[in-house]
């Protein structure tokens, strides 16, 4: 009787989590490929054969399945192209407990083994898939490990001063040798002018508006790949990132707690406290605090004309008083004089509104139109608020001509004064 022996189809996959030496003529992959072609030789008298096809992933990470190689590989396991999966050591498929679970599962969905080269498990067998769970799950627990060395070893640097890495800020070049930042001279004049700056106006949008007078912007760089990184004009969010990075104080800043940096400072540590106090106790500024109060009727609906961007709620508040009004995201962010709306007081541009949605809706064939009841309508000036949310979806304000207009549901018309 003859015994025909069942063909498997081996398919061998590789990584390398970095690109360091995938340029040479016999690098990780090679050898990774070289042992598990030669571990498939060794069981030829079990049927199996080597597909051809090459599944390398050069410079990927295991932590998570976004790799080109083994997505063709899990393609051509589908396509019932692929017996068995051989890798060199476990953690060359994933590092994620999770992620391996997974492909083990798609694997045994399709019949399709999984063997390891130096750890000669086969998941085929109950007992193999328990014992490349435990390993799996060490793995981890390794790299979890070397992840808290990683950052205890940054955190001690840190306590110590030293610059550990990233990119500079305006101000500061990253010396020759890669261990400290020193400081650019001419980026330096410019970093001491804003400082000098906010404390003269004490508001952030002025100076927002000077930096881009003066078309001062944010930090340019080269990669080390040399790529150029062009610096980009300062909003109201980068200046003050600037304004509160301790580096400019020769400090360095980690988890709460302030140390003496090893790079000298350009600005003087109390200069940059007096700013910092300023900035966290929400001191009124030239434009006032932004801050938005939920009930504001218009949130969400108002428009600035003239650069096409919202109008946010905010106020501010004297003893006593205070006053609400709508400012163009715009001016908040680039400075006063970027948009010529500005801000409008919230009770003209809300009353506008309510005027003209008043008299919209006085006319009975604009309101059957709408679908607004009789008793909704006698109740408008009770509750107003509900009629704007329920049949505006847009307010357009043209702070030029001080025009108010309207758009609403379910009617192609708009209103405006």
């Amino acid at each position: 009787m003859h015994n025909s022996t069942r063909i498997v189809r081996c398919a061998i996959y590789t990584r390398k989590s970095t690109e360091e030496g995938l340029d040479q003529e016999f690098n990780s992959l090679h050898a990774q490929r070289e042992a598990g072609e030669a571990f498939i030789k060794s069981q030829k008298h079990a049927g199996w054969t080597l597909v051809s096809k090459h599944y390398d992933d050069g410079g990927f990470t295991g932590g998570n399945l976004d790799r080109p190689a083994l997505q063709q590989l899990l393609e051509d396991i589908e396509a019932q192209q692929v017996d068995c999966v051989c890798v060199y050591k476990v953690d060359r498929l994933s590092r994620s407990l999770l992620d391996f679970a997974r492909l083990v599962d798609r694997f045994d969905q399709r019949a399709v083994s999984f063997v390891s080269v130096t750890q000669q498990f086969n998941t085929t067998t109950s007992l193999g898939r328990l014992t490349l769970n435990i390993l799996l799950s060490f793995a981890q627990f390794e790299r979890e490990i070397i992840s808290e060395r990683t950052s205890d070893k940054m955190s001690a640097a840190r306590r110590k001063g030293k610059w550990v890495g990233g990119i500079p800020v305006l101000g500061y070049d990253i010396a020759p040798a890669g261990s400290r930042l020193i400081v650019n001279e001419k980026e330096s004049y410019r970093v001491r002018e804003i400082f000098g700056l906010f404390l003269e106006s004490h508001s952030l949008s002025t100076v927002v508006a000077e930096l881009a007078r003066r078309r001062w912007k944010t930090k340019s760089r080269r990669s080390k790949e040399g790529r150029a990184h062009v610096g980009r004009p300062f909003t109201k969010a980068s200046l003050r990132l600037l304004l509160t990075n301790a580096v400019y104080a020769g400090q360095v800043e980690h988890r709460g707690a302030m140390y003496a940096g090893e790079h000298a400072p350009i600005i003087e540590l109390s200069v940059w406290q007096e700013v910092n106090t300023e900035l966290r106790a929400g001191r009124r500024t030239g434009t006032g605090a932004v801050r938005a109060p939920q009930n504001a009727l218009l949130v969400g609906l108002l428009l600035c004309k003239s650069c096409q961007r919202a109008m946010i709620p905010t106020y501010t508040a004297k003893p006593g008083r205070r006053y609400r009004y709508y400012v163009c995201r715009t001016a908040r962010q680039k400075g006063w004089s970027a948009c010529p709306t500005k801000s409008v007081p919230a009770p003209v541009i809300e009353d506008a509104v309510l005027d003209q949605l008043r008299n919209a809706l006085r006319d009975d064939a604009t309101r059957e139109k709408l679908n607004v009841p009789d008793a909704q309508w006698q109740s408008f000036e009770q509750d107003q608020g509900e009629l704007v949310r329920a049949l505006v979806t847009q307010v357009t304000y043209d702070g030029k001509s001080g025009a108010v207009s309207l758009k609403l549901r379910r009617s192609e018309a708009n209103h405006g004064d």
